[in-house]
């Protein structure tokens, strides 16, 4: 059996490796051929080329290389045409992926096409997926209301699990440890700011959780805020947060930051699936999100749920406050997270909706990639 993987960020690279494990535990003679990563490279995929050169966000980014993706996507599509896979799986970037699967699918009709996570299709721009099902025949979803989305569109979909259900958590011995290690008393509240990875949205965010939090050190003066955030803007991290007056711990290092998540009483987190790291490790938090105003514009008029916040998605509760687009200030940010310091029932609601999520996304249960690559074998074996 033969499998054509495309991954294009490093989130989809590690999607796309525990699958291939998932597959060669059921599969023993499986191949794999594709684009990916490390991850990806470290379960035997020899890479068509550099996943980095997918790894693009934004049309400012794009733009100056739309000649030389066009000129991946055929020979991406070429390079699927000639294996012959028994699927081609495609797994999240769909601006690349879906491109080469409609390229490929044009040479060879019958080629059976799988993504791995589903367009989100329950938050804006639900057209997507009757799009997707014109070159998709299956998908790996990772939250567990979107089978009946993509369904509804045409496809076959398996919800598959995502993988904070089964991602290592640090414990109270890491927290000591984070705190001992920084010279944070037991007592100390903690309080991590998660300003996002990308540096559009730390430029943006930023100065807004900036001024939360001084506003919050009036009401907890003897507290420490811990940043954790990625080498990708790190430097732009440190220079924002120069003049702060709430000096924050800056850390790295993916370790500090486990145990930083372990030791935190509190968050005020960008909007994303962060939200989700911290209902895994029981960190009650505020999420506050806002874009570029054309943008804010356009989502504003598309966007089609009261609520944009996973943890209340997938819990079907709004136990977690966010506050977005014109909404994201400091004053009303401050008062929430304060409320969920002082008041223990509101704190309770989100710690019942934190647990409530991920035992819904598959805590306790077989391992995502190992679901994903049994719903795979299903879709290949079955008669279309």
């Amino acid at each position: 059996m033969k499998f054509f993987l495309i991954a294009g960020e490093p989130s989809g690279d590690q999607l796309g490796a525990a699958l291939m494990a998932g597959l060669r535990e059921l599969a023993p003679d499986v191949e794999f051929m594709g684009i990916g990563g490390q991850a990806m490279a470290a379960q035997g995929l020899d890479s068509l080329f550099p996943m980095a050169e997918l790894s693009l966000m934004g049309i400012w980014e794009v733009l100056p290389k739309y000649r030389h993706l066009k000129r991946r996507i055929a020979e991406t599509a070429g390079r699927v045409v000639a294996e012959s896979p028994d699927a081609l799986i495609t797994i999240d970037s769909p601006d690349f992926c879906l491109r080469v699967a409609r390229a490929a699918r044009d040479q060879r009709p019958g080629l059976r096409t799988i993504h791995y996570v589903a367009p989100s299709v329950w938050a804006w721009r639900p057209g997507r997926a009757l799009k997707m099902a014109e070159v998709v025949d299956h998908v790996l979803a990772i939250l567990p209301f979107e089978p009946p989305l993509m369904q509804a569109a045409g496809m076959t979909c398996d919800f598959v699990g995502h993988p904070i259900a089964t991602a290592p958590v640090a414990g109270p011995d890491h927290a000591a440890l984070f705190r001992a290690g920084h010279g944070i008393a037991p007592e100390v509240p903690v309080v991590l700011c998660l300003p996002g990875s990308r540096g559009g949205e730390v430029g943006r965010l930023l100065p807004r959780f900036g001024e939360t939090l001084t506003d919050l050190r009036h009401h907890v003066p003897e507290m420490q805020v811990v940043l954790p955030t990625v080498t990708g803007v790190a430097a732009q991290v440190r220079q924002m947060t120069a003049a702060w007056r709430v000096r924050p711990l800056i850390v790295e290092d993916p370790d500090a930051r486990r145990g930083a998540f372990a030791a935190a009483d509190l968050a005020l987190a960008a909007s994303g699936t962060v939200s989700l790291d911290l209902a895994a490790n029981r960190v009650p938090m505020v999420i506050g999100y806002d874009m570029a105003p054309l943008s804010r514009m356009l989502v504003g008029m598309l966007l089609k749920t009261d609520t944009v916040t996973l943890v209340n998605l997938v819990s079907d509760t709004r136990a977690v406050p966010e506050f977005l687009g014109r909404d994201c200030r400091s004053g009303p940010m401050a008062e929430a997270l304060r409320r969920l310091l002082d008041d223990p029932a509101a704190r309770q609601a989100q710690m019942d909706a934190m647990d409530l999520t991920v035992d819904r996304l598959g805590r306790g249960g077989e391992a995502p990639g190992l679901r994903a690559a049994r719903s795979v074998l299903r879709a290949v074996t079955e008669p279309r």
